[in-house]
């Protein structure tokens, strides 16, 4: 990753940290263009059609200016396994047997490639989240349709998404 999209990495999590702070969890996606953009969206995660739709609207601004970088985070819910990353929506309920809240996020550059990855946090016994830094996923992946970012990589490499 290099300094720029770490930069736009940096930032957006940031943003999502603030708003996980106030109990919101947007999709937040940063577009390095001209004007750089920042763009959110609360319905994010409510269901495959809503993240893919703001991914496309991104998508649209992306190319509206020229964007050749960008960064996309969200708040979610991840359980690791041996063979396996489950990711889910973030909630008001429990969490579950080995699952941990994530700022789950992934950062391209046109010219570099992607990078996904996660920010890991904990809450205080008051609710309050204490996030670590952020982490690249170093492990085989292996994208469909519904990874973060899938459709903005998509539309802007000019192939149409599922």
């Amino acid at each position: 990753m290099n300094d720029e999209t770490e930069a736009l990495l940096l930032d957006v999590v940031a943003r999502v940290s603030k708003a996980v702070e106030t109990r919101d969890c947007p999709a937040i996606v940063v577009l390095d263009g001209n004007p750089r953009l920042v763009l959110s969206d609360y319905d994010y995660l409510r269901n495959q059609a809503t993240a893919r739709a703001f991914e496309r609207r991104a998508a649209d601004k992306a190319k509206q200016t020229g964007a050749t970088r960008w960064a996309l985070a969200v708040p979610m819910v991840w359980l690791i396994t041996p063979d396996s990353i489950a990711a889910r929506p973030v909630s008001n309920h429990p969490l579950r047997e080995g699952e941990q809240e994530v700022i789950m996020w992934t950062t391209c550059d046109l010219a570099e490639g992607v990078d996904y990855g996660r920010v890991p946090y904990t809450r205080r016994p008051d609710g309050t989240p204490v996030f670590d830094d952020p982490e690249i996923v170093t492990v085989a992946l292996r994208p469909s349709e519904h990874t973060l970012g899938h459709t903005l990589l998509r539309v802007l490499c000019g192939t149409p998404p599922g």
